[in-house]
């Protein structure tokens, strides 16, 4: 039996099975993953120097400063959306690697440009406004970046293996927020925090770094050819790179409502899962508690005691991928909901006791959690539509819904805390969030180890490839 990567250095075609040699397999996962490292980095770093930054960009004594920092992370859900609605209609045009190299650069040049913004001490008002410019072009670049990157290795990762490869991206995303809460921490560590010297200038360096990080994965993704399905689309089409983005929507809604629908449900409980972690979690241990008289944490304790939980979930991505091959995805995924809505509250409750065991524990219960969907969803996301369409049906519903409902979690529930005074409130909101994963899995068909819509099977070798032709 010939060796698949010998017979052919890129994707061929056997008794009508697409096979992807696995070192182009392997650069595609790197090269898509390495964008979740960047967007990632950054989200770690804007929120572990969110102190610092409110410090540098706001005039002193600003009131609301807390408030106006968050805003201006939050600027960023905003233009995602928008990203979403261009970069998704426009890679089922022109294809899936030019507009990554493109979201890619924008990217790290807009991480790269809140480095080296001049401080409001230098240009008054117009410094945050700069800084509000650079966080509107980061959310338009991400925009069409998460989604295009579930499509990407979905389209190159072969239907035996989507699950495993797939998860990688979530296994990005979770390292590049470690890289930025570890530079920052170590940052915090070396000058001290709110010293002069991380005031001056010591703030700058995380951002910086991104620029590095993305020419690295511009390289990366330049290197790689289109991906097969698309590649076979535009073969088989004619029209495949002229059409409108009229027509971009007019085809996809010959799919119906039902992908979207599912599609948000799933992004959502994803997502609330997610930015609970990531961004009600930090602030509820160090601030809201003590708002009402509970323990709180300091803020080195909480960061250190996130990071644990990060590397524990790093290490059970890929386990639970490959597992999704094997039993599904909606196995999986219908874990995570039943576990949030049973395991919100008591994770909750542990971390009101202000204890580094029992927050700790409440983190672990979260992290479990959610681990459910990073490992899930990069693969099943991309299945709920068609060739021609996916990257832009994909891309826009995604961050919709991560908009409305996942960028917004932290003001919400601060905003239930405070109406109701009830420390608990954010396990409540999860629990809601876990009934909507409910309902979207019980409409999701199962999409583990069968060929995308709209493309044909996909092996890794020739023989692999002859078994499912004879089998079909």
């Amino acid at each position: 039996m010939p060796n698949p990567e010998a017979s052919s250095d890129g994707p061929h075609t056997v008794d009508g099975v697409t096979v992807t040699p696995p070192g182009l397999v392997r650069r595609a996962v790197t090269a898509s993953g390495i964008g979740n490292v960047t967007e990632w980095y950054d989200f770690g770093v804007y929120a572990y120097l969110e102190t610092t930054i409110q410090v540098v960009f706001l005039p002193p004594g600003t009131a609301g400063g807390p408030i106006i920092t968050a805003a201006l992370f939050a600027a960023s859900f905003l233009a995602r959306p928008f990203g979403g609605l261009f970069f998704g209609p426009l890679a089922d045009r022109i294809g899936r690697t030019k507009t990554l190299a493109t979201t890619m650069l924008l990217m790290a040049v807009a991480t790269f440009g809140i480095g080296v913004l001049p401080t409001y001490a230098s240009i008054g008002m117009a410094a945050p406004l700069l800084l509000l410019l650079c966080r509107l072009l980061q959310g338009f670049s991400t925009g069409g970046e998460y989604a295009g990157a579930m499509t990407f290795v979905a389209e190159y990762a072969p239907d035996r293996r989507r699950g495993f490869l797939a998860s990688f991206l979530e296994f990005g995303t979770i390292t590049g927020y470690l890289l930025g809460a570890g530079v920052v921490t170590v940052l915090q560590a070396v000058l001290g925090e709110d010293s002069p010297e991380l005031l001056s200038w010591g703030w700058r360096i995380p951002f910086l770094i991104a620029l590095p990080m993305g020419m690295i994965g511009l390289y990366l993704r330049y290197r790689l050819e289109e991906t097969p399905a698309f590649s076979q689309l535009s073969e088989s089409s004619e029209e495949q790179g002229k059409q409108s983005f009229r027509e971009f929507f007019r085809a996809a809604a010959r799919y119906g409502w039902r992908p979207v629908l599912v599609c948000g449900g799933l992004v959502i409980v994803f997502n609330v899962t997610n930015y609970s972690l990531t961004t009600v979690v930090p602030t509820y241990l160090t601030e809201t508690l003590g708002e009402y008289g509970a323990p709180t944490l300091t803020t080195t304790t909480s960061h250190v005691l996130q990071i644990i939980l990060f590397v524990v979930l790093l290490a059970i991505v890929p386990v639970l991928g490959r597992l999704s091959d094997r039993v599904g995805r909606k196995p999986i995924i219908l874990t995570g909901c039943v576990m949030l809505l049973v395991l919100a509250l008591p994770a909750f409750l542990l971390m009101r006791t202000g204890s580094i065991p029992g927050v700790l524990g409440g983190l672990l219960l979260l992290g479990i959690t959610m681990v459910c969907f990073n490992a899930t969803m990069p693969s099943t996301l991309p299945s709920l539509f068609s060739t021609g369409v996916r990257y832009g049906s994909l891309a826009i519903t995604f961050n919709v819904a991560v908009s409305v409902f996942g960028g917004t979690t932290s003001v919400i529930v601060e905003g239930l805390i405070a109406l109701t005074g009830v420390l608990v409130m954010p396990a409540v909101y999860l629990m809601l969030a876990a009934v909507v994963g409910l309902v979207a899995v019980r409409y999701l068909r199962e999409p583990g180890s069968r060929p995308l819509p709209g493309s044909q099977p996909s092996a890794t070798s020739d023989e692999e490839a002859r078994e499912l032709a004879a089998a079909r």
